[in-house]
């Protein structure tokens, strides 16, 4: 049978009362059939070209599967046995600096190298490989460990920001592919609280950034602008996955969304890559950043795990090419479902046929957009101040 394809139905968006522009009449995202939200259903994903399986009946289901420990509730701020900590002794014997700010240092365990040998020919088709080179740093956000991004001041992530945007210019230059991530969490494999974050820079494209090239050269090659600038357009129009706005970025749940909670950060503007950002947009997104990592820690009252990334346009020899059909953005895939020690698990149909989610995007954007901006920890703190002067 073959596969369904996204509805070819176009959708005219109208005038953006902030731009003033019109949008084009594009076969972006449709509109779903008139059934109940919770009637299961599939939705595509033109950035990634997959699809979801929507199934939000499932929350009804009486859970009896794995429940995570709770989170250490206190973690020291200064550990001298943690290498990532100032003046810490890393593995390498390496002494970290005293630093105040943010701390670029080279990955003492990295998955690559710049100096690895090639495989050589392969002898059949079905046995191909090929030489893989890049480096491997780790940027430490903070030099305090008790401390995370939603726990920063807006000036402190503006830093990191920066930070961000400097590496990926230098290491830009010499590698086509700089992929910065943050894994919070033990949950999500991160091995040390510290506030922290990677960053890869390869000598190949990796599978997922490959996709997202075809996605988005083949949409602006047949529709005439960026497929993620006129998405952006049409979620602000339909405002139902609109979890943030300000004066330059867009926080949403995707219509496409796997993980639970899962959200995309676009800039409002035409931006390819982080080096490219003003000033005045690193200033806004450092302050978007701390308002949705503090709606994530507000939805279970918890440190919130997750996996982030940015994806920008191809760097290296080719980053002077036409790359105007790439939109940077970043994806946050949190695993939390139901509580914060009840995770959503990707196994099973998963793995073997293809995503599923539990509840709609929609009700995910619901749920995070009615959330304080305010930490729930900082409202602790003030109740316990009030009770001791009491």
């Amino acid at each position: 049978m073959p596969r369904p394809q996204p509805s070819e139905r176009a959708v005219t968006a109208g005038r953006l009362g902030r731009a003033g522009t019109r949008s084009r009449a594009l076969p972006l995202l449709g509109k779903l059939p008139s059934l109940p939200r919770e009637h299961q259903h599939i939705r595509y994903n033109p950035l990634q070209d997959e699809w979801v399986l929507v199934s939000a009946h499932r929350m009804k289901r009486p859970w009896q599967g794995q429940v995570e420990p709770p989170l250490l509730m206190t973690v020291p701020r200064h550990d001298p046995h943690n290498p990532l900590c100032p003046g810490a002794t890393r593995a390498n014997g390496e002494v970290n600096p005293y630093y105040d700010g943010t701390f670029l240092f080279d990955n003492d365990f990295p998955a690559l190298q710049p100096d690895a040998p090639s495989p050589g020919p392969s002898d059949h088709p079905l046995f191909q490989a090929e030489a893989a080179r890049g480096v491997c740093k780790v940027m430490c956000f903070h030099p305090w460990s008790d401390v995370t991004l939603p726990l920063m001041s807006v000036p402190e992530i503006r830093t990191v920001v920066d930070a961000w945007a400097s590496v990926t210019e230098e290491l830009g230059a010499r590698y086509p592919w700089v992929q910065i991530f943050e894994n919070k969490g033990a949950m999500m494999g991160c091995s040390n609280p510290h506030p922290h974050c990677q960053v890869w820079a390869s000598s190949f494209l990796p599978d997922i950034a490959q996709r997202e090239e075809r996605s988005q050269r083949a949409y602006q090659s047949q529709h005439g602008e960026p497929l993620l600038m006129e998405y952006g357009r049409q979620e602000l129009l339909r405002k139902e996955r609109l979890v943030l706005t300000s004066e330059h970025w867009l926080v949403l749940v995707p219509f496409w969304a796997v993980w639970p909670f899962q959200t995309l950060l676009l800039p409002r503007r035409h931006v390819r890559r982080l080096p490219e950002l003003t000033s005045a947009e690193r200033d806004d997104l450092a302050s978007i950043m701390k308002k949705l990592l503090t709606k994530y820690d507000n939805l279970f009252e918890t440190s919130f795990p997750y996996s982030m990334g940015w994806h920008g346009a191809p760097t290296g020899s080719e980053a002077e090419a036409n790359w105007d059909h790439w939109q940077l953005h970043a994806h946050y895939y949190p695993p939390l479902l139901r509580s914060a020690t009840i995770r959503k698990f990707m196994v099973g149909y998963e793995m073997l046929a293809q995503a599923q989610r539990d509840l709609t995007p929609e009700q995910a954007a619901e749920r995070l957009r009615m959330l304080p901006e305010v930490h729930y920890r900082l409202g602790q703190q003030k109740d316990r101040e009030t009770a001791t002067i009491s």
